[in-house]
């Protein structure tokens, strides 16, 4: 037991850093995936065959794929098959790699809730701003968006839900996220060594934090009621 307390205010620390590198790809990753999301649905939709075909294709490839085959890739191809290791090997260039595929890759599943909102919008209304001399810009902004939120913030909230979790595989291409930081004792850290109660307290941090994700999610939904 004395042990145990001797190492908690290690542990602790260890972990807090490492909870901000994931909290910190978690919004990032959010920050840019929202709205390319949003580009992606619209190449999807184009009735431009060409980048209709090709945007869905991009799609069906990473949502195909498993993220971390996605994270090694885009990490190790430019040196091992280009030889131009862009990423460097410190923190820095991990959490780049890490954060550019995490957005890529989540934009392609927000695209296609996107779509499905967009899309179930009665065609209707959009025909009727048409004929109150609405363009299509103030059809997409004022009648299909709002309505379209409502559909998907369910959808969304799920997909939230799982990045935060997803954040975790960075530790594939050694990104010094909550998990690794876990890991770390052991195999030896800050003077610990096998030691895997570190990784139940690891599960707490992301309980935690689902589950204020879960309430601010709810409350959001419960904002839009109006749209019944």
């Amino acid at each position: 037991m004395e042990l145990f307390l001797e190492q908690l205010p290690i542990v602790i620390k260890a972990l807090n850093v490492g909870f901000l590198q994931t909290l910190k790809l978690f919004f990032v990753t959010l920050l840019g995936a929202f709205p390319l999301g949003l580009v992606i649905a619209f190449g999807s939709m184009s009735k431009f065959k060409p980048l209709s075909y090709f945007t869905r294709i991009i799609v069906w490839i990473i949502r195909g794929t498993p993220l971390m085959i996605q994270l090694l890739i885009i990490y190790y191809m430019p040196g091992l098959v280009f030889k131009n290791p862009i990423w460097g090997s410190g923190e820095e260039g991990r959490f780049l790699a890490s954060a550019i595929m995490f957005i890529f890759n989540y934009s392609c599943y927000f695209s296609e809730i996107y779509r499905g909102g967009i899309q179930s919008v009665p065609i209707g209304q959009q025909e009727a701003g048409l004929v109150l001399g609405m363009t299509k810009s103030q059809i997409f902004f004022k009648v299909t968006l709002l309505q379209m939120i409502k559909r998907i913030v369910p959808p969304m909230s799920n997909e939230v839900i799982t990045l935060v979790k997803d954040t975790s595989l960075a530790r594939i291409i050694a990104l010094q996220e909550i998990i690794w930081a876990g890991q770390a004792f052991m195999k030896g850290s800050n003077g610990i060594s096998g030691a895997i109660w570190p990784l139940f307290f690891t599960g707490i941090y992301y309980l935690i934090f689902n589950g204020i994700m879960t309430l601010i999610l709810g409350q959001i939904e419960k904002k839009l009621d109006y749209f019944r």
